[in-house]
């Protein structure tokens, strides 16, 4: 791809110049190459998507459901045929390794499957005769045009948490992809087209803080989702709430782990490292906070030491890669910075991943894995979200200690439990705040018929991504009464 090229909008079924002359380099992590340039679409821009939108609103909710999703069914032989290729892109600019933009590819597809069951999923309800001759239905319709601004972490798995439902649904929809990150969700909207879908009803809008104000503000766009940073969530629930929408804000997270001594160590410690590491530690369900309980401080804090040293950093295509790059250099320098203020409060920087040398990467955003020991329970590295691979280390007496610890904390994206014991797997899972909670789980990560939970200063609004609450979000229910005169219904 051309370091020069000016990336442009999809538009009512066309590729169409960004009229802005603002614009973001797009750049690959690892190698410091420009890949292409994100152009900061104006508010006028975004109109234009939008009317597209709401001009193919009309004649796309009357194409019946089963109609709808062959649409759908098409679009997921297309991403499997172009599987590697998306991977590829996803590594290039992104960062993660090959393997885990697969499984992100994987993850994607797999919301694709579930919205292929929209007939099913978005049957509403009928009752005959709740009084004498009277009939009540409840029916589903779509919401109208919705708007997705997706973050840069999962560039192609996170629009299509709710890009398939939504269409599926009868809905209209405008995605704004991360300026970061862009190259993904072009090449998903390209295998879109060739699916025939009609004209307007999928439209891709580059851009930064104008574009999303704009979405926020515009009469005609009914609802939208949003993944991001707690700070941007919440003002973006704000804004758009205030403004009549229906919205869906995932926030930060401060995932915590706890490790209790009847705990399979070694398998744990795998596991956690996994987690933590994994995707360079920028997801939002990457855990970041390993709470020992008891004994099971003497094995796991230095064995997951050990791992965090050995793990394999480079580029992503690289076959024996095991963690990527950080998405920029602004990153890198906060997450080293963190680092520094976990060890003056008190920690200690038992893997330290500060500064590290790659070589043939020299230019390249790289934070080798971190293992930050005792991280205090007060202090403000433990409740910041580091979005790194850095895993702070405490220590609690008992399961109850840990769980009181994490519940006092603001986030709620997800907790996880590593016990053989499973008095203590349904205590904590009971008592726990968080939304998604693993047993011997790393990553609980729901699957696309789940909803992707979250509580607290993790998410803002009622429903959730994927599965049933994507159909409840993008749908609304219309309940009719129907009385018919007794002499009709005698001649049925």
């Amino acid at each position: 791809m051309s370091s020069t090229l000016l990336l442009p909008n999809y538009v009512a079924g066309a590729w169409d110049a960004a009229g802005s002359t603002d614009f973001a380099d797009v750049i690959n992590p690892a190698t410091a190459e420009v890949l292409a340039r994100t152009p900061f679409s104006t508010a006028a821009e975004v109109d234009r998507a939008v009317q597209a939108a709401a001009k193919a609103l009309p004649d796309w909710r009357r194409v019946p459901p089963t109609e709808r999703i062959q649409y759908l069914f098409k679009l997921k032989a297309l991403l499997e045929q172009h599987f590697d290729e998306i991977a590829a892109i996803t590594t290039r600019e992104c960062g993660k390794t090959l393997a885990e933009s697969k499984g992100e590819l994987r993850r994607a597809i797999e919301n694709v499957e579930v919205a292929c069951g929209i007939p099913i999923l978005m049957q509403g309800e009928h009752s005959e005769d709740i009084a004498s001759g009277i009939d009540e239905v409840m029916i589903r319709q779509p919401v109208g045009v919705c708007a997705i601004i997706a973050p840069f972490n999962f560039p192609g798995m996170i629009p299509m948490w709710f890009l398939p439902y939504a269409i599926a649904c009868g809905n209209t929809v405008i995605v704004k992809p991360s300026e970061k990150v862009p190259l993904t969700m072009r090449r998903i909207v390209e295998l879109f087209a060739e699916t025939g879908l009609p004209a307007g009803v999928v439209n891709l809008v580059n851009g930064s803080r104008e574009a999303v104000e704009a979405i926020l503000d515009h009469p005609t766009i009914r609802a939208v989702s949003f993944v991001g940073s707690t700070t941007v969530a919440k003002a973006v629930y704000q804004r758009g709430a205030a403004n009549g929408k229906r919205m869906q804000c995932q926030g930060g997270a401060k995932n915590p782990i706890v490790v209790l001594p009847d705990a399979d160590m070694e398998t744990t410690v795998k596991i956690v490292a996994d987690s933590a590491f994994g995707c360079a530690g920028q997801r939002c369900l990457a855990s970041s906070l390993a709470i020992t309980v008891g004994d099971a401080a003497n094995t796991f804090n230095e064995a997951i030491a050990d791992v965090a040293r050995s793990r394999r950093v480079g580029y992503g295509l690289e076959a024996d890669v095991e963690m990527g790059p950080v998405i920029t250099h602004a990153s890198r320098d906060r997450i080293e910075s963190l680092i520094g203020a976990g060890t003056s409060e008190g920690a200690r920087a038992i893997a330290d991943g500060r500064s590290p040398k790659i070589s043939g990467y020299e230019q390249g955003s790289f934070v080798r894995p971190t293992v930050l020991l005792d991280l205090p329970a007060g202090g403000d590295v433990a409740k910041t979200e580091i979005f790194g691979p850095v895993l702070g280390t405490m220590s609690v007496n008992t399961l109850d200690d840990a769980i009181s610890l994490i519940n006092s904390g603001a986030y709620g994206n997800m907790a996880c439990l590593f016990t053989t014991n499973g008095a203590s797997a349904r205590q904590f899972r009971y008592e726990i705040d968080a939304g998604n909670v693993g047993i011997n789980v790393g990553v609980a990560a729901p699957m696309a018929f789940f909803p992707f939970s979250g509580w607290k200063e993790s998410f803002f609004g009622d429903l959730h991504a994927q599965g049933r609450h994507g159909v409840e979000f993008y749908t609304q229910t219309k309940v009719v009464v129907e009385r018919w005169p007794k002499a009709w219904t005698r001649k049925f």
